[in-house]
C-alpha cells in the first residue's frame, strides 16, 4: 500500500465545518493514487465529525490535535506521517480542480525540479467566483520570489524529502512562503503551471486578510532569511507593488 501512494495531501484544519466537505471532495477526485491527511487543530464546531466521516475511506485519515497548535505545527504533523513521493498542501477551506495532481506530477517528474505550484481563481466566502484569476510564472527563481510570493501555499506539490529537510516554523510570519525560500534557496527554481488548478476562498479569518499585518508578518521573512535591512527595504517595496498589481 505503502509504494503505491503517489502524493500525500496535508490539510489543517481549524473550525472549517463550513467548508471542508468540498475540499476533501476536490482531493478525493484527483487521478493519482493519494493519502489524504486531515490534521484537526481542536476545532469547536463540526470540522471532525465530518472528516471522520470521509474517513471511511481508506485514503483518509483523520489526525486530532490534543490541543491548538497552529497551521505551521499541524501541517508539520503532516509531513512527518506522509507516506507518499510528493506533499500537497491544501488549506481546509480552499478546493481544487480536477486534474490538478496529476498535472503537476508530470510536470516535476519532467523537469526533475522539487517544487510545483499551479494559478488560482480567488473566490467570496461563499464560494462565489469574484473574477479574478492570478497566474503563475513558469520559473520560479529564488530572487523572482524574493521580490513576490507567487507560490500559493494550497497549490504546491513538492518532494516530500526536501519539505522534510526544513518543515515550517515561525507560524507568527508566513510560514509557507519561509519554506519555499529555504527550498529555492537550496534546490533552485521551482515551476509553475499557468492554470487555475485552485480555488482560493478569501475568509475574513485568515492571517493575510490584515494587509498591515500581513506586510509586517512578510518584511519579518526577510529578516528571518539573513537578508540585510537595505535589501530587505528594496524587496519590500518590490513586494508592495506586485501586491497592489496581483489583486487590483
Amino acid at each position: 500500500m505503502e509504494s503505491q501512494i503517489s502524493v500525500s495531501v496535508i490539510m489543517p484544519a481549524y473550525n472549517a465545518g463550513n467548508y471542508i466537505a468540498e475540499a476533501i471532495e476536490s482531493v478525493l477526485c484527483q487521478e493519482v493514487p493519494l493519502e489524504l491527511l486531515v490534521i484537526d487543530d481542536c476545532s469547536a464546531d463540526n470540522t471532525a465529525e465530518i472528516a471522520a466521516r470521509y474517513a471511511r475511506d481508506e485514503r483518509v485519515v483523520l489526525i486530532r490535535n490534543k490541543q491548538n497548535q497552529g497551521a505551521a505545527e499541524s501541517r508539520n504533523i503532516g509531513i512527518r506521517r506522509a507516506r507518499g513521493k510528493y506533499l500537497a498542501f491544501l488549506d481546509a477551506d480552499d478546493w481544487w480542480q480536477q486534474g490538478k495532481l496529476k498535472l503537476q506530477c508530470e510536470k516535476l517528474q519532467e523537469t526533475g525540479l522539487v517544487l510545483c505550484c499551479t494559478g488560482r481563481e480567488l473566490m467570496n466566502a461563499d464560494g462565489s467566483p469574484r473574477g479574478k484569476i492570478i497566474g503563475a510564472p513558469e520559473v520560479i527563481t529564488y530572487q523572482m520570489l524574493l521580490r513576490t510570493n507567487s507560490i500559493a501555499c494550497s497549490s504546491v506539490v513538492m518532494r516530500t524529502e526536501a519539505a522534510r529537510e526544513f518543515y515550517m516554523s515561525h507560524d507568527e510570519l508566513h510560514e509557507d512562503y519561509i519554506l519555499w525560500l529555504k527550498v529555492l534557496k537550496k534546490y533552485g527554481n521551482a515551476c509553475g503551471i499557468n492554470q487555475p488548478m485552485l480555488k482560493s476562498r478569501m475568509s475574513q479569518g485568515g492571517k493575510s486578510r490584515n494587509k498591515l499585518k500581513s506586510a509586517r508578518m512578510h518584511f519579518g521573512v526577510y529578516r528571518l532569511m539573513g537578508i540585510g535591512r537595505l535589501a530587505s527595504c528594496y524587496y519590500f517595496l518590490m513586494y508592495m507593488f506586485h501586491g497592489i498589481r496581483k489583486y487590483m
